[in-house]
């Protein structure tokens, strides 16, 4: 060792903790340099350098993993949470944190019971995010003018497709050739049918009505890329509508699920795409004939109807005669009405006239009833006048007999103050108030109880009654 230092008190050399370090990696990455390790994957994440992270553990122990990112571009299976697989790699020591860990080469699936529970957990999510749902399915076009294959170019199956349209209706095929297994074979079967769905319809290579997703069979790794997420998620957001031929009859693919129509083979999903030629030549001859018998008996019943229609038309000599006497008929039933009408109306014009009175005679009439009236308005005035003079007459009288006049020539007089308001009571005016005193021949004004404005006022007594009782005038 290049820093071994001997201890006086044991004699027992020592190592930095990097060398230490360095010796055990060395160590196990000598005594591991390839193994195989099957375990269940737990927890994997992939954080931003691309590395992925995961454990590897059974029922009670666990083993740390990494997958550089350069590998995990290149694995044949996606690692993820609780699938079983068989890791290839080597074992190494990671100094900073003083643990071991497996480097990552290639991933296997650890049997088909597996790769089954993978394929049927992923199934299950996928059907509840409704990527598999009917109502999503669309119906496929009847003649399809273009129709892009997603396939190998280079296989069997290609060709039969090819043989089998060209038997039955030939059309335009677009071809994509892909892998069908294998490394990124799941990533061009996606971009295929994504690549498809956006070319334009007006382009120099129009756009597919159609496409045919197809391999041929194998097992179910061979199959697997078309299990994968991305492949499947391509097939459902596909507005071209998609037939899935995966494989033989009983091989079932994710892809089957998410395509419009599922073809047991390739063949079949070319019978699907394309109708018979034959059978079209054939519909379209009954369909002709169909149509050549329904215009005829539609032409001859149109000339029947006019046949009919022309025994029932009149000449138009005869026509224009009865038209022509109509008229006439019709003149005449005017001039008689006409005549009638105006014998009513001078029948009517003498009745009235004989009720009509002359202006002369009216003006006598009128004149007559307002001397009359006049004769009656005047006895009425003087009568009224008359009578309103006796009420008049009696009215004056009787005022005059009732007048105060008369009460002051008996002697009386009328005291009022310098108001004009009669003085009934002595309580009325204060004292040495100054009044009118009305006798019937003339008025004199006069003051109340002139002595009391020079007479001593009386004194009283501590009784408060006078000592001395005055007169009352």
């Amino acid at each position: 060792m290049p820093n071994e230092v001997i201890n006086p008190a044991t004699n027992a050399p020592y190592l930095t903790v990097e060398e230490l370090s360095q010796a055990v990696k060395r160590t196990v990455e000598t005594a591991f340099e390839y193994v195989r390790v099957r375990g269940e994957i737990s927890q994997p994440r992939t954080p931003a350098s691309g590395h992925i992270y995961l454990t590897l553990k059974d029922d009670r122990n666990a083993l740390s993993a990494v997958i550089w990112k350069g590998t995990a571009a290149r694995l044949s299976v996606r690692p993820e949470d609780g699938l079983d697989v068989i890791c290839t790699g080597k074992m190494t020591t990671f100094g900073g944190q003083s643990r071991y860990q497996l480097v990552v080469n290639d991933i296997e699936i650890a049997g088909e019971g597996a790769l089954l529970k993978q394929l049927e957990d992923r199934r299950r999510r996928l059907a509840e995010e409704g990527l598999f749902d009917t109502a999503r399915k669309q119906p496929l076009p009847s003649i399809p003018a273009t129709i892009g294959v997603v396939t190998s170019p280079t296989g069997a199956v290609i060709r039969d497709i090819l043989h089998r349209i060209s038997e039955r209706f030939p059309t335009r095929i677009l071809v994509w050739g892909v892998n069908v297994q294998g490394v990124g074979s799941a990533d061009q079967i996606a971009a295929a049918i994504t690549g498809f769905n956006a070319m334009d319809d007006g382009g120099e290579v129009p756009r597919p009505d159609l496409l045919i997703v197809a391999r041929g069979g194998g097992s179910l790794e061979d199959l697997w890329s078309f299990n994968e997420e991305v492949v499947v998620r391509a097939a459902a957001a596909s507005v071209i509508p998609l037939i899935s031929a995966v494989g033989h009859e009983t091989d079932t693919t994710l892809i089957d699920y998410a395509a419009d129509v599922r073809a047991p083979t390739p063949t079949a999903a070319a019978e699907f795409a394309t109708p018979v030629a034959a059978d079209l030549l054939a519909q379209l001859s009954e369909t002709e004939a169909r149509l050549r018998r329904a215009v005829l008996i539609r032409l001859t019943s149109a000339q029947q109807s006019v046949r009919a229609a022309e025994r029932g038309l009149l000449h138009p000599e005869d026509l224009i005669g009865r038209l022509s006497q109509s008229v006439d008929l019709a003149f005449t039933r005017i001039d008689t009405g006409l005549y009638r009408r105006l014998d009513r109306l001078q029948l009517r014009l003498a009745t009235l006239s004989d009720r009509l009175v002359s202006p002369e005679q009216r003006v006598g009439a009128i004149e007559q009833t307002v001397s009359i009236l006049d004769r009656r308005l005047e006895h009425s005035l003087s009568a009224v006048l008359e009578h309103a003079d006796n009420q008049l007459n009696q009215t004056a009288r009787l005022l005059a007999a009732n007048s105060y006049q008369r009460v002051l020539d008996r002697g009386f007089a009328l005291v009022t103050d310098q108001g004009g308001k009669p003085v009934k009571t002595s309580k009325a005016v204060p004292e040495r108030a100054t009044v009118k005193i009305r006798f019937s021949d003339a008025e004199r004004r006069a003051q109340l109880d002139p002595e009391l404005a020079t007479a001593p006022q009386p004194k009283k007594s501590k009784t408060g009654a006078d000592k001395t009782q005055g007169d009352l005038f």
